[in-house]
C-alpha cells in the first residue's frame, strides 16, 4: 500500500515532466524565428538569442553578446534588405534543434543556419550563421 501512494505522489510529476518535454518537442521554434529573419527585424529576432551565441556572418565569426550579436544582425540587414526567407530543412531532438534555410537579401541569395536550444523552459538561438552562397 505504501508503494501505491508513492507512485500515485509521483506519477503526476511525472506526466507534467512528459508534457513539458513534448510540448518543447512539437512546438516550432523556427516558424518565429524565420519570420523575423524575412521581414529583417534584428530587435525581435535577438529576443531569441542566448545571452551568450556565436554568430557568423558572411564568413565573419563572433563569440557575442545578445546585444552585440543584434548589432550584428541589424548591421547585415541594413547592408543586405531581406526580401525572401524560407526554411528548407529542419532536426534535432527536443532540446536541441537546428533548421537551414535560404535567405533572398540585397539582391544575393544566402543559406542561414540556425541552432537553438531548449533551456529554462524556452528556445534559445545558440549559434547563427549567414552565409553567402556563391
Amino acid at each position: 500500500m505504501k508503494n501505491l501512494f508513492r507512485i500515485m505522489a509521483i506519477a503526476p510529476a511525472m506526466l507534467l515532466g512528459m508534457c513539458v518535454d513534448a510540448s518543447s518537442q512539437d512546438y516550432d521554434v523556427f516558424t518565429p524565428i524565420a519570420k523575423y529573419i524575412r521581414i529583417g527585424d534584428a530587435d525581435k529576432l535577438s529576443a531569441w538569442f542566448a545571452d551568450n551565441l556565436e554568430i557568423v556572418v558572411i564568413s565573419q565569426t563572433n563569440d557575442s553578446s545578445r546585444n552585440q550579436a543584434r548589432q550584428i544582425v541589424k548591421s547585415f540587414f541594413s547592408a543586405y534588405n531581406p526580401s525572401a526567407f524560407s526554411i528548407t530543412h529542419q532536426a534535432g531532438k527536443s532540446n536541441m534543434k537546428y533548421a537551414l534555410g535560404i535567405l533572398n537579401a540585397g539582391g544575393e541569395r544566402f543559406v542561414v543556419t540556425i541552432f537553438v536550444n531548449f533551456k529554462n523552459d524556452s528556445f534559445e538561438i545558440q549559434q547563427l550563421k549567414i552565409e553567402r552562397i556563391e
